[in-house]
């Protein structure tokens, strides 16, 4: 189902997570347990109990050894995007506690807190380790980033998030690297529902929006082709991306008072916070036009790792994580630096939200694009040519 048309349903919320009904996907069984319980169970439990109890060491040795043989001779040996959050954070304290020589890159999008730029400071300077940081033109990032506001999609983010992706990527090639650590996780992030936003990475999604919703030309914004990402760059330039904190025990509420410890990095009050534009986003936009809560597949996803309760899930939830003069502040704020009135953007948030089918887009030949990659990776698996 979409997100504009979608079948009416009573209100329902899992007995195991908080996952509720504002996804209008989920499924419940007959006692009540989301289809995401069923789902984490099958592909991701038995892999997470391994990394949580540390059983994956020899795993995570032999990764290790191979990052650091194809970067004898080079610089760095892995390229990490940082963002000042908790994930990236400790994925940064890890792989230089692992022995590993990262090149830490990042892109300033305009909208960083102050939280986060302290912490991204404090991070790479308590480590010693190099920073790249891709500052955009900020009429073209302003121009794109309202052009997704008045597509009236749910990823409203997707400027942000597009543009690490490519940065990484870039400067891994220039320095011929082989391999970038993220920070995605089973711990904190293995629910995600897709009704609540399209991927960021498609291109052609993004430069459809922007010719019907935007007026500048995008000339030093970094856009990154379904195919170059997908196929280029893993096949051709032979790099790899890896999901590191997946390979070793992962406890968030540890994670955190052991990074403000080691780095002096310092709580910004909510997953993906570090971003005053994605703090806005995730705590206004998205539950105000469109009904959705992250917080619901962060809390989710922490109850399935065992890492937080459903009780305690539960009582965060009915607790504000945005508090209202933080939010009018945010509001205003980004009204002024978008250009526009604060009635303006009101008047977008009102105004009726459309699914991410209505604009073009590669999701068809993105998924076979995919599939034939993967049918091709195997072969050269078997034959030893690739590892």
């Amino acid at each position: 189902m979409s997100v504009v048309d979608r079948e009416t349903r009573s209100y329902q919320q899992c007995t195991v997570t908080v996952m509720d009904t504002t996804d209008p996907d989920i499924e419940f069984d007959a006692d009540g347990a989301s289809s995401y319980v069923a789902f984490f169970n099958r592909r991701y439990a038995a892999t997470l109990e391994r990394a949580q109890r540390g059983e994956r060491s020899d795993e995570l040795a032999a990764l290790v050894e191979k990052i650091k043989a194809d970067g004898k001779g080079k610089p760095y040996d892995v390229v990490i995007g940082i963002s000042g959050g908790v994930d990236s954070t400790y994925l940064t304290l890890s792989a230089v506690r692992l022995g590993l020589r990262p090149l830490c890159v990042h892109f300033d999008s305009g909208w960083n807190s102050e939280a986060a730029v302290d912490n991204i400071h404090n991070l790479v300077t308590s480590l010693g380790l190099d920073l790249y940081t891709q500052v955009v033109d900020w009429r073209e990032m302003r121009d794109l980033q309202l052009a997704f506001l008045r597509s009236g999609t749910a990823n409203a983010d997707t400027p942000t998030d597009h543009a690490f992706g490519y940065v990484a990527y870039h400067q891994a090639q220039k320095y011929g690297i082989k391999h970038i650590l993220s920070g995605s996780n089973l711990v904190s992030e293995s629910i995600l529902p897709t009704a609540w936003g399209y991927t960021s990475a498609d291109s052609k999604h993004l430069k459809a929006i922007h010719r019907r919703f935007g007026a500048v030309k995008l000339k030093t914004y970094p856009v990154m082709s379904s195919l170059v990402r997908t196929l280029w760059y893993p096949y051709v330039r032979g790099i790899s991306t890896h999901a590191l904190l997946n390979y070793l025990p992962y406890h968030y509420s540890q994670v955190k008072q052991e990074i403000a410890r080691d780095v002096g990095w310092r709580d910004y009050g909510g997953k993906h916070y570090e971003s005053v534009f994605t703090r806005w986003f995730q705590g206004y936009y998205l539950p105000e036009r469109f009904g959705f809560d992250k917080r619901l597949a962060h809390y989710s996803s922490l109850v399935l790792a065992g890492e937080m309760t459903r009780d305690e899930a539960v009582a965060l939830l009915a607790e504000p994580n945005y508090p209202e003069d933080l939010r009018v502040q945010d509001h205003e704020f980004i009204a002024k630096k978008l250009g526009i009135s604060v009635a303006d953007l009101d008047a977008i948030i009102a105004s009726p939200p459309r699914d991410y089918t209505d604009y073009p887009n590669s999701e068809a030949s993105t998924k076979a694009l995919f599939d034939f990659t993967a049918r091709v990776g195997g072969i050269l698996r078997k034959l030893g040519i690739l590892r």
